[in-house]
């Protein structure tokens, strides 16, 4: 089959149109997310009412934006009117101040009143992801009466999956799923199938917290409440996979050296790409001068013994990429919750001995190829170098992403490229200290 960019380049509006029906609605928002921001208004406005709800609610904020932008008055208020409250909170939190106002002024009062209160929320809390359009249970009900609720209120909801169950002042003191409901007697109480103490979320809680969390209990939604133990919503599992997958790119982003790219990569131009980039390379650019000096403040013992220039790249890599495999390390454990910045001193600990371990290893290996090469004097030195800049590398690439942790800072702005660049320049000092001892240079 023809694909759509190809459709459009010839102007055959029935292809596409044929195209646009036969294909979910994930795909059709993956083809106009890599689409420049004309062809992608054109495109959306092919689709049927319906189909450009469900089309428009698979885009990420920026290219939500665009298309909204290209869109006249009434399109533009029956697509954000039928949006979810949560996905439109997300759109706006990221628009300019023009789209927001327009956005909010073509809303029911309903409808704005509840992604104001999204908005109330802290950014990136978990309040600004959930969804407040819950069917919540009184505890005193039957099953019978519960389900007439469900059916009464259900179509409303943006999920009837997990079923809170709230006291008479809307605390929460429980979840019930569906399909216990479904399976019971008509006539039990709903508070015999109550999960009490269930897994939940503040509002103002990060949302990458409660979304690990919900990974961790394997729950489909994760009740929401406030500071009283009032019910304000649910995290779904689609928006909690979301915010799970814009953390980890944001993580392999900052590891690499780079900032996040806000957009699709195929949509996004060269510039914009540069941009992300070019502030890292040129910070690191800077530190790498560490190295040079280094180099300088040896240079006589360089001119003593030119062998060991013949070392300085194998040396400074190993230890780069031992630093690189335990930033890496640590980020995620401490993405996932299996680290915490209390187990600094346990981590410290492990790392060296990892590294000391690893170093043995690569030593035997180079004072082998160096006695070949260059002499058993100078590989005694390149062995004890490797062993000791091993150790200090898995040791410094560990333990700094939880420093920044413990001082606010993101770990993965800890990045393998920066943990590499402190480690090149402190390797070629273990280097050549070691060197000047063991040669007495």
């Amino acid at each position: 089959m023809t694909h759509l960019p190809a459709l459009l380049e010839e102007h055959d509006l029935a292809g596409a149109l044929e195209w646009l029906e036969t294909q979910p609605p994930y795909a059709i928002a993956d083809e106009i997310a890599r689409m420049d921001p004309v062809d992608s208004v054109v495109t959306f406005r092919l689709l049927d009412k319906d189909r450009a709800l469900e089309v428009f609610e698979e885009l990420d904020p920026v290219d939500q934006q665009e298309i909204l932008q290209g869109l006249r008055d009434q399109a533009f208020r029956d697509l954000v009117e039928n949006m979810d409250p949560d996905d439109r909170a997300r759109m706006l939190n990221e628009a300019p101040a023009k789209v927001a106002q327009r956005v909010l002024a073509g809303l029911s009062a309903h409808e704005r009143q509840m992604t104001a209160a999204l908005l109330g929320y802290p950014e990136g809390s978990v309040g600004r992801y959930m969804t407040p359009e819950t069917v919540a249970l009184q505890q005193d009900l039957t099953v019978s009466q519960a389900l007439e609720v469900v059916r009464r209120r259900g179509a409303r909801a943006e999920t009837i999956y997990t079923l809170p169950v709230v006291d008479r002042g809307r605390r929460l003191t429980g979840i019930v799923e569906l399909r216990e409901l479904v399976l019971s007697e008509p006539g039990a109480p709903v508070s015999a199938l109550v999960v009490t103490e269930p897994a939940k979320a503040r509002a103002t809680d990060p949302a990458e917290d409660a979304a690990r969390l919900m990974r961790e209990t394997n729950v489909l939604d994760l009740p929401v409440v406030d500071s009283e133990d009032r019910l304000v919503g649910l995290l779904t599992s689609d928006d909690a996979f979301e915010v799970i997958e814009a953390a980890d790119t944001e993580d392999v982003a900052r590891q690499s050296g780079a900032e996040p790219l806000e957009r699709h990569y195929m949509s996004a131009s060269v510039f914009r790409l540069s941009r992300t980039r070019v502030v890292w390379l040129m910070l690191l650019m800077v530190a790498a001068t560490l190295t040079v000096s280094v180099t300088q403040l040896f240079e006589g013992e360089l001119n003593a013994v030119t062998d060991l220039a013949l070392f300085v790249p194998l040396l400074i890599g190993t230890g780069g990429n031992s630093g690189a495999q335990a930033a890496t390390a640590a980020v995620r454990a401490l993405a996932v919750g299996e680290v915490r910045t209390s187990d600094l001193l346990r981590v410290v600990w492990r790392e060296c001995r990892t590294g000391l371990l690893l170093g043995c290893m690569l030593a035997v290996v180079g004072f082998l190829v160096g006695g070949l090469f260059v002499g058993w004097d100078v590989a005694a030195v390149v062995a004890v170098t490797l062993v000791v800049i091993c150790a200090w590398a898995s040791t410094v690439g560990g333990t700094m992403p939880l420093l920044a942790k413990k001082l606010r800072i993101d770990p993965a702005v800890v990045s393998a490229p920066m943990v590499t660049t402190l480690v090149d320049a402190t390797g070629l000092v273990i280097y050549f200290s070691t060197a000047k001892v063991i040669l007495g240079i």
